[in-house]
């Protein structure tokens, strides 16, 4: 049994040589190649979200160890203004940034404290 070949010529469409065609290909294949480039930035940001979080540990459990608040508004309002910065400098949402640091924030509070009340755990 052989492989059907194609008729180009019985679609107009698919015709050798159509530039749309030819064109179209390319435009999916950049798109794989985008995607990939996008999938291994995702990677990458969830290893790097694990580091920071290790860190943030260790925060929780010196706070927990000196009876430190699990929340520190005024170091968090500096790393706004910092982020904020670098995000603009970036080319990226200042807000944007601002969002994401407060999502991150409000689950390190959350760890800092499981970790004083020692439900914690040692996975962020």
């Amino acid at each position: 049994m052989t492989a059907e070949i194609p008729d180009r010529a019985a679609d107009p469409s698919k015709a050798e040589g159509d530039g749309a065609v030819d064109e179209r290909d390319a435009a999916i294949s950049m798109l794989l190649g985008i995607r990939s480039s996008i999938d291994n930035i995702d990677a990458a940001l969830i290893h790097l979200l694990a580091e920071r979080f290790k860190f943030t540990q260790q925060v929780g459990r010196l706070k927990a160890e000196h009876g430190l608040p699990p929340s520190d508004p005024d170091r968090e309002k500096r790393q706004i203004e910092r982020l904020r910065s670098l995000a603009e400098d970036a080319h990226l949402d200042p807000a944007f940034a601002e969002k994401w640091f407060n999502f991150v924030v409000a689950e390190v509070i959350r760890h800092h404290e499981e970790i004083a009340d020692g439900s914690g755990s040692d996975r962020p």
